[in-house]
């Protein structure tokens, strides 16, 4: 008897992995940010403002990359992607807008006035360098390495996001 495997959504291949997550840490810095800057002016902005600049900020930054992407691969190949290439490049970025999720709906609990602009901008922030945490785990989970050097690794993401934070910070405050 013949048995045809059900034709579906592929698994995606390390490289495709990798492009993700890249993906996310891009956009979760971006995102954290755009947080940053609100945050120092939360007391001048309201929820749906903050929501629609994060939004357009995110949205205008995965369409940089999304470009990127597109002529980096015309760059390499000499050729249009294919369907299955240009299918996970759109993919990659449309799941990176899930860092968006928890952010805005901080800042629509603001809107409906369950807290403050300002309170709902703080945990944005919180969530982001978790998400941030995670995608560091994700990236080092499958390394064959002792958890001690996996700590490390872990350790070394966390100062250098705290790094990036504080240039944003005071890239901000000039």
């Amino acid at each position: 008897m013949n048995t045809v495997e059900p034709t579906g959504r592929r698994e995606p291949t390390a490289r495709q992995r990798a492009e993700s997550l890249k993906e996310r840490v891009y956009i979760s810095f971006t995102s954290l940010a755009v947080v940053l800057a609100l945050s120092s002016h939360a007391d001048e902005t309201t929820p749906g403002a903050a929501a629609a600049t994060l939004s357009i900020v995110v949205v205008g930054s995965l369409l940089g990359i999304f470009v990127a992407d597109l002529l980096s691969h015309l760059t390499v190949r000499a050729k249009l992607p294919s369907g299955h290439e240009l299918h996970h490049m759109i993919a990659v970025s449309t799941e990176a807008l899930s860092v968006l999720v928890t952010p805005l709906l901080l800042l629509t609990a603001a809107g409906l006035g369950l807290w403050s602009t300002a309170v709902a901008l703080q945990w944005a922030v919180v969530v982001l360098v978790v998400t941030l945490l995670v995608i560091g785990y994700l990236a080092i989970r499958r390394l064959d390495l002792p958890v001690h050097y996996k700590a490390v690794i872990v350790l070394a993401e966390v100062v250098l996001s705290l790094l990036v934070i504080g240039l944003e910070l005071l890239a901000h405050n000039l």
